[in-house]
């Protein structure tokens, strides 16, 4: 019996945020590949940032060297959270699921500024039981470590726990705690899915 649901955040919840920030970069002179290879692809230093290993200071310091930008931290943390929208049929389902009776719970690889600042935008976490985010507890999806928080602070059995990603390799850890697991393939087919699964949505 399914007793609690969670969301993704980036490319779910929060659909443009991403994308709108490589185009406000793009906008001031960066090129895309750069804006990506600093933003998403950076193996090392955004593994440290959603780590919590390294501050906001520490990683927008070093992403404005490598743009050539002459910007500070915060003046980019703003730009980033200047292009977050909600998808608002996404925001609808997860206060419907709650009414109905779930936690709604968030699992997100992600660093403090952005969910700070989208909290002080949107006030989104309102909507949610629980979050078991990755600067928090100093480790990232795939690893059990973050899956094992967000058990513990859902206060309700892994088997009870539904979690989607569309990142097939992010299953794994949470699988092997029992929690149910498939691949987020939409919005549509993520409802579908839980539909199957016996959850009333």
């Amino acid at each position: 019996m399914i007793k609690a649901i969670t969301f993704d955040l980036d490319g779910v919840y929060f659909p443009n945020g991403k994308a709108n920030f490589i185009k406000a970069l793009m906008s001031l002179g960066v090129a895309e590949d750069e804006a990506k290879r600093v933003f998403l692809k950076s193996d090392q230093m955004n593994q440290l940032y959603k780590n919590g290993k390294i501050t906001d200071e520490e990683f927008w310091t070093w992403a404005a060297r490598e743009w050539r930008l002459d910007k500070t931290p915060q003046e980019l943390i703003d730009l980033l959270i200047a292009g977050y929208d909600i998808d608002q049929r996404v925001a609808e389902t997860v206060r419907k699921v709650r009414a109905n009776g779930y936690k709604t719970l968030i699992c997100s690889n992600n660093f403090k500024a952005r969910i700070e600042g989208l909290q002080r935008k949107f006030g989104f976490l309102n909507d949610f039981d629980a979050q078991a985010l990755s600067y928090e507890i100093g480790a990232s999806k795939p690893s059990e470590i973050i899956f094992q928080e967000l058990v513990k602070k859902a206060s309700v059995p892994a088997q009870t726990i539904v979690f989607a990603d569309d990142n097939s390799d992010n299953l794994a850890g949470a699988r092997n705690l029992g929690i149910i697991t498939f691949l987020y393939e939409g919005f549509d087919k993520f409802i579908e899915q839980l539909n199957l699964l016996g959850a009333k949505i």
